[in-house]
């Protein structure tokens, strides 16, 4: 997801991750780099996902909380791009949380069953600066079908709360 606040940090990061891997950089440039990096990875977002066919059935949602992780080093000196690591908490209408649930066939999620999901993208493993946002005593809902679902662009783990009309969405850059 490369939205407008996103690409402009990655882009930044990445131009100074360039600048410094180019001819010995000096250490205030790689910190530079670093800090920018860390203030990209804090700041916890609410502009609409884009696009938007990467979450299918959503729905004109009102409300998302997001966060962004670079999963490799974007100051780094190697060649390439970094891939980042995404969480979001969505807030659905009703009627829509009641239709993913139907057409996605989701089912309880079985914290203890590591067939479901691969650890580490599981609803205790919520970014910290999200967690506020995800309701109390959810019942959590996966479905390996809406993971998979087109288009499967990056890696995606979905669980919904019917009740309380939330996602809980992890995706990874490959």
């Amino acid at each position: 997801m490369r939205t407008g606040t996103l690409a402009r940090a990655a882009i930044t990061v990445t131009a100074i991750g360039l600048t410094a891997g180019c001819g010995g950089a000096a250490p205030r440039e790689a910190q530079g780099c670093q800090e920018s990096v860390h203030e990209a990875e804090a700041e916890v977002r609410v502009d609409r996902w884009e696009p938007p066919e990467e979450l299918p059935g959503l729905g004109d949602y009102p409300e998302i909380h997001w966060q962004a992780r670079a999963l490799g080093d974007p100051c780094s000196r190697a060649p390439g791009p970094t891939d980042w690591a995404y969480q979001a908490v969505v807030r659905l209408h009703p009627q829509d949380a009641r239709r993913l649930a139907e057409q996605y066939d989701f089912a309880p999620f079985a914290a203890g069953d590591p067939a479901q999901v691969d650890p580490g993208n599981t609803p205790a493993d919520v970014w910290p600066d999200l967690r506020s946002h995800v309701p109390a005593a959810p019942r959590w809902l996966h479905s390996r079908s809406y993971d998979q679902a087109p288009p499967a662009t990056r890696g995606r783990v979905a669980f919904l709360d019917v009740e309380h009309r939330t996602v809980l969405l992890m995706l990874n850059d490959r």
